[in-house]
């Protein structure tokens, strides 16, 4: 007959898990810190550098804060070979490794600025909700949107660790107003302009033009006058009359006339002295043989 082991009076420890709470009892102090009782059946050990002091102070002994017997909250530090630590220090809910874009998170109002509030979401240091980041549409200030103490649902949308910034978004998980559709107008065509039908001929008429206008403001001669002249007097039946000439065209004709006769006058009169200075030159030349 194959013996029955039973398992009564043997209990399973539970699972320790970092940042787990528990309501622990001072079991014995010493100089480097405590032993506490979480109620699992194995003590864990609070370090004098885990206890927070009642002040800004630092703790110089541990009885001057704890005391047997004493119930405290602590939270799990680390678990390592079978050993416990635990610290009165709460620890915080986010730490930087457990940040990541697009996570929603659950936050309060601790403070408003008038470019956003800050968001206390139990990491490092609360996050920025800026003004354009909390509604759709235009905010003018922060209090229209939150208040101080208010318990808000936010996503986050960037972080750096280095500058120990975190930047929320209360917009991000608000849907989308839906536009209003604006009503389709009837397309009107504009009447189209007709073309010439004959281009080459509109072209010619505006070439003929522009001789006409140039003929117009050219300046005319005495001679396309006179022509004119002549022409209407054939188209009216009247024969045109010799031109008159007037007294100045007879003093200016004159006038050149005597300038003709006077430049050949003077002109003979070099020639004659010309031939004078040669006759004495030649007689010179011939006397000078003979002589010697």
């Amino acid at each position: 007959m194959e013996s029955e082991v039973t398992t009564q009076g043997v209990e399973s420890k539970p699972q320790i898990q970092p940042k787990q709470h528990f309501r622990a009892k001072v079991l014995k102090i010493s100089l480097a810190g405590a032993a506490v009782d979480l109620g699992i059946g194995q003590p864990a050990f609070l370090h004098i550098s885990q206890i927070q002091p009642l002040d800004d102070e630092p703790i110089k002994r541990v009885s001057d804060v704890l005391q047997e017997g004493q119930e405290i909250d602590v939270w799990v530090k680390r678990v390592k070979e079978g050993r416990i630590e635990v610290t009165t220090f709460k620890p915080l809910d986010l730490e930087w490794r457990d940040l990541k874009k697009g996570m929603v998170v659950k936050g309060t109002v601790v403070r408003l600025e008038k470019f956003g509030a800050f968001v206390e979401i139990g990491a490092e240091r609360p996050g920025l909700l800026h003004i354009s980041e909390m509604a759709h549409g235009y905010v003018r200030e922060p209090s229209e949107v939150v208040k101080e103490g208010d318990e808000i649902e936010v996503e986050v949308i960037d972080f750096n660790r280095k500058k120990r910034q975190i930047k929320l978004s209360r917009k991000a998980l608000l849907p989308e107003p839906v536009k209003e559709e604006e009503p389709i107008q009837a397309f009107i065509e504009p009447p189209k302009r007709e073309r010439p039908k004959d281009r080459e001929k509109d072209k010619e008429k505006d070439k003929e033009k522009a001789q006409r206008r140039k003929k117009a403001k050219a300046p005319r001669t005495r001679e396309e006058d006179t022509i004119s002249v002549d022409a209407l007097l054939e188209s009216l039946g009247e024969e045109p009359q010799p031109e008159v000439e007037t007294a100045m065209a007879i003093a200016w004709r004159e006038a050149m006339e005597r300038a003709k006769a006077r430049k050949a006058e003077e002109k003979g009169r070099k020639k004659a002295t010309s031939q004078e200075q040669e006759e004495i030159l030649a007689r010179t030349l011939e006397n000078k043989v003979q002589t010697s």
